[in-house]
């Protein structure tokens, strides 16, 4: 499995996938190794005093899983979910969680040379949830690590 801290390097001729995503008009993508399935939106249930990221859980084939607000998770605002929206089940940290985004757009195979840096914004803004910036035909994408929007020790708080 690729590490999604690995950031693309060599002379540009290497490639990955990813898997590209709407949040409120924006588009983002992760490495496809992070992703286990896609599913269609289906609503999760609550859990009280939880974190504000967190939707609820849902089960997963037996198992389960928390869900989070993606767009939360990075600062935006919080759409309702609709019948087009989706939860991409991803595994970070050995640990499987739904990420919900306002629909899943394509699997792009990228190459190397397409991911550029972030560029400084301003102060507030976290730039290592991102692994760069992709340019697209269909304009830029802004291709996040889940490793690092995820801390480890996050994610042990939501196990427990």
């Amino acid at each position: 499995m690729v590490s999604d801290r690995q950031a693309p390097a060599g002379s540009g001729n290497e490639t990955f996938e990813i898997i590209a995503f709407r949040i409120s008009d924006q588009a983002f993508c992760v490495r496809t190794t992070t992703i286990r399935e896609i599913r269609g939106w289906y609503p999760s249930t609550s859990v009280p005093h939880s974190p504000p990221d967190i939707v609820g859980v849902m089960n997963l084939r037996g198992s389960v899983i928390p869900i989070i607000d993606l767009a939360y998770k990075l600062g935006m605002r919080s759409a309702d979910a609709t019948e087009r929206s989706a939860i991409v089940v991803a595994e970070v940290h050995e640990m499987v969680l739904g990420l919900v985004v306002d629909g899943v757009s394509d699997i792009l195979t990228i190459r190397a040379n397409q991911v550029q840096p972030v560029p400084e914004i301003t102060t507030s803004f976290d730039r290592s949830v991102a692994e760069g910036i992709i340019t697209h035909d269909s304009g830029m994408i802004c291709f996040l690590s889940l490793s690092r929007l995820f801390q480890r020790s996050d994610l042990e708080t939501v196990a427990a």
